[in-house]
């Protein structure tokens, strides 16, 4: 099986290192990786300017690609130019924090795997509630186990899995669950830089609960979250209510 790995939080991130290590033992992989930190980025991409893409070594584990590019940007160059073979699946993560709810279209790590389902390659998106000490390694083994109840992964198909906080035990299961409507209860925090000009740093808290089984509620209970993602945003009940008016 013919591997990508991508992700937002940069080629060093020890996200991906620790997902690469688990996933050699399904198949070949390639990193192609933004050169730094692109979290938040979405589904931005270059296209004023050309790409800059070197081969790097990352601490005697893998030699891959990195692009001071965005995660799609990533995608989209290991596709149509970097990759010489068809791809079987692309991998983005482990993300450094979770990517449920609204967050997933600010989501850099997402917006890979959504690339991917744009250029008709099977994506998973793998991301890691977020704590102060972070153990991807044991999260990269709970990520593995659920690619591979996972597999088969459609063409064209987007599958969104959350690991909950470990710090609190092992993950009570998994959840299939949709998408939460609700995002993180944010704010700003005024701040002065060194010229005196004040200057605003978003802040932001868990989750507000849903009250129904979505992704971010899930999480906060300490279950594994998987959901099905599409690249059709349309509203096909309003799009139809909207056909019906005379226009």
């Amino acid at each position: 099986m013919k591997i990508l790995l991508t992700n937002d939080d940069g080629i060093f991130a020890p996200g991906l290192a620790a997902l690469y290590k688990e996933l050699l033992k399904i198949g070949e992989v390639t990193v192609v990786a933004p050169s730094d930190s692109r979290s938040g980025a979405s589904h931005s991409i270059t296209f004023l300017e050309p790409l800059v893409c070197n081969r790097v070594e990352i601490n005697g584990l893998f030699t891959g690609y990195s692009v001071q590019g965005s995660p799609a940007d990533c995608v989209k160059l290991a596709v149509m130019q970097l990759h010489k073979d068809p791809i079987d699946l692309l991998v983005a993560g482990i993300n450094n924090g979770a990517n449920a709810g609204i967050n997933v279209y600010y989501s850099g790590t997402v917006a890979a795997a959504m690339e991917g389902a744009f250029l008709q390659v099977p994506a998973v998106a793998m991301s890691l509630a977020s704590e102060s000490r972070m153990d991807f390694e044991a999260a990269a083994i709970h990520c593995a186990r659920i690619l591979k109840k996972l597999m088969p992964v459609e063409r064209g198909a987007v599958i969104n899995v959350n690991i909950p906080l470990l710090s609190r035990g092992e993950p009570k299961g998994v959840r299939v669950v949709p998408q939460s409507s609700k995002g993180f209860d944010e704010y700003y925090i005024p701040q002065k830089d060194e010229q005196g000009q004040t200057v605003f740093q978003l802040a932001g808290e868990h989750h507000p609960a849903d009250g129904v089984h979505a992704d971010s509620t899930s999480l906060l209970e300490g279950y594994i979250t998987v959901t099905a993602l599409a690249p059709d945003m349309t509203d096909h009940r309003r799009t139809q209510e909207l056909s019906n008016k005379q226009w």
